[in-house]
C-alpha cells in the first residue's frame, strides 16, 4: 500500500517553519509537541484525554515495549494503535538512547549491541535489522533508525567512530525496512480492498550524530541524506553539554538538513530551547519534562514554573493559571492542588500532568499562530522572560 506520507511546509518567518506532516492516520500540524508515551501510555492519562488535549502524535520506545509485553505479543493484540486505543500517530524511538544509558550494561560491537535488561538483567543483542522488526511489529507510524548516542565528552576521534557506526546501522535499518513486506500487527489495517495484516508504509526517519564537533554532524547529515530518509532527526544533543554548544549545534545542523522533509530534534522539551530550535527551523519535538515535572508537583503557567508544594497555597483559592483553559484550572484550586501533592493522591498526578501537557500543547499551538502571522520574533521575546521566571522556586 502506498504511503500516504507527505511533509508540505505552508508558511515561514525568518528560517522557523509553519507545516504539515500528512499521515495515513492524520495530520500533524508543525511545530509539532510528541508527548512522550514510553511503555504504550502517557504516564496518567487515557487515550480519550490525550485526544481531548489536542495531541496529534504521541511517542512511544521500541527498547522498552520490545522487553515488555514484547514486540510480538503486542503484534498479536494487533498492534500498539489498537492496544492503546490511539487512533492517531505514533512515532517510535528505536532504543538508541536507552542503551547509551544502559553504558555500565553494554557492549558495541559493529553488529549491534549487547546490553543486560535493566529490569532483571537477561542479555539481549539489539541489531538493526531487529530494531525495525520490533518497530514493525509495533506498527508506528514513524520509526527511527537504530543509532549510537555519542556522548559528551567524547574525543573527535571516538565521536567519528560513532557516527560511523551509525551510518552503517541507518543503511541496514534502511534495507531491513524495505524487506518488511507487512510493517505491523494483524487487525490494523481499515483500508477497503486492504488484506487484513497488512497497513500503511511504515516511514523512517535517520538520525544525525556526531557530537559537539560541526565537521562530524555535517558528514553525518550528508551520508543520511544520501539514503534518502522520509525526514531527519538531531541526536545525541542534551546529554551534558553547555547549552551554547547545544545551539550551536542545532543552528549548525538543521540548515544541512532536506528544506523539504521534516526536521525532528530528540528528547529536547525546555520551552527555550524550544525556541532556539524552532527559530533554526526544527519542526518535531518530544520531551517527558511536561509529564515528569507535574508527578513532582512542579508546573508551568504563564507566569512562570511554580512548586506546588509550597506552603503559601496551602490557603490559596485560586486556580492555578487564571490564563489557562484546561479542565485542572477551570475547576480546581492551588489548595486543592497542593493537598492532594502533599497526601499523595494519584489525582494530583494526573490532575497536574492534565495542566502541563495542556500548557505545553497550547504553547506549540500559540507559536504556530505566531508563525503564520510573521510574528514570531514578538512571540519569542514575549515568552523568553517568562520561561526563564522560576518565581517559586522548584
Amino acid at each position: 500500500m502506498k504511503s500516504s506520507f507527505r511533509f508540505e511546509i505552508t508558511s515561514t518567518d525568518g528560517n522557523a517553519r509553519l507545516g504539515q506532516l500528512h499521515t495515513s492516520r492524520g495530520v500533524i500540524n508543525t511545530p509539532a509537541f510528541m508527548p512522550v508515551g514510553t511503555i504504550a501510555t502517557v504516564k496518567a492519562m487515557s487515550s480519550d484525554e490525550m485526544n481531548e488535549l489536542g495531541a496529534e502524535i504521541l511517542l512511544s520506545n521500541t527498547y522498552h515495549l520490545y522487553l515488555r509485553p514484547g514486540h510480538e505479543t503486542i503484534r498479536e493484540l494487533g498492534g500498539l494503535h489498537k492496544f492503546m486505543n490511539w487512533g492517531k500517530p505514533i512515532l517510535t524511538d528505536s532504543g538508541g538512547f536507552q542503551v547509551f544509558s544502559l553504558s555500565p550494561l553494554r557492549k558495541i560491537t559493529d553488529e549491534g549491541v549487547e546490553f543486560r535488561s535493566h529490569l532483571d538483567g537477561s542479555t539481549h543483542f539489539l541489531t538493526p535489522e531487529l530494531v525495525m522488526e520490533i518497530q514493525s511489529a509495533l506498527g508506528s507510524d514513524i520509526a527511527m533508525a537504530f543509532d549510537e548516542c555519542t556522548p559528551y565528552p567524547a574525543t573527535h576521534e571516538y565521536a567519528l567512530k560513532s557516527l560511523q557506526l551509525t551510518t552503517k546501522w541507518a543503511r541496514r535499518c534502511l534495507e531491513a525496512r524495505n524487506n518488511l513486506t507487512s510493517p505491523v500487527g494483524a487487525g490494523l489495517c481499515a483500508c477497503p480492498g486492504q488484506p487484513q495484516g497488512i497497513a500503511p508504509t511504515q516511514n523512517l526517519f535517520g538520525i544525525v550524530q556526531g557530537g559537539i564537533y560541526a565537521d562530524l554532524r555535517k558528514q553525518s547529515a550528508e551520508e543520511l541524506i544520501e539514503m534518502n530518509f522520509d525526514g531527519y532527526a538531531i541526536g545525541g544533543l542534551s546529554v551534558g553539554e553547555p547549552k551554547n554548544l547545544m545551539y550551536e549545534m542545532i543552528n549548525y545542523t538543521t540548515p544541512i538538513l532536506p528544506h523539504d522533509k521534516p526536521h525532528y530534534l530528540m528528547g529536547i522539551g525546555d520551552l527555550l530551547d524550544v525556541l532556539e530550535a524552532v527559530s533554526a527551523g526544527i519542526d518535531m519535538f518530544d520531551c517527558v519534562m511536561p509529564t515528569r515535572n507535574a508527578r513532582n508537583g512542579t508546573l508551568f503557567t504563564s507566569m512562570g514554573r511554580i512548586s506546588i508544594k509550597r506552603e503559601e497555597f496551602k490557603k490559596d483559592p485560586n486556580p492555578l493559571d487564571s490564563n489557562c483553559g484546561c479542565y485542572t484550572c477551570k475547576n480546581y484550586s492551588r489548595a486543592y492542588l497542593r493537598h492532594l501533592f502533599m497526601n499523595r493522591e494519584i489525582l494530583s498526578m494526573r490532575l497536574n500532568t492534565i495542566h502541563n501537557l495542556y500548557f505545553y500543547l497550547d504553547f506549540f499551538r500559540k507559536m504556530r499562530e505566531a508563525i503564520g502571522n510573521s510574528e514570531f520574533r514578538r512571540f519569542r521575546k514575549e515568552w523568553t522572560p517568562i520561561l526563564q521566571n522560576n518565581f517559586h522556586e522548584m
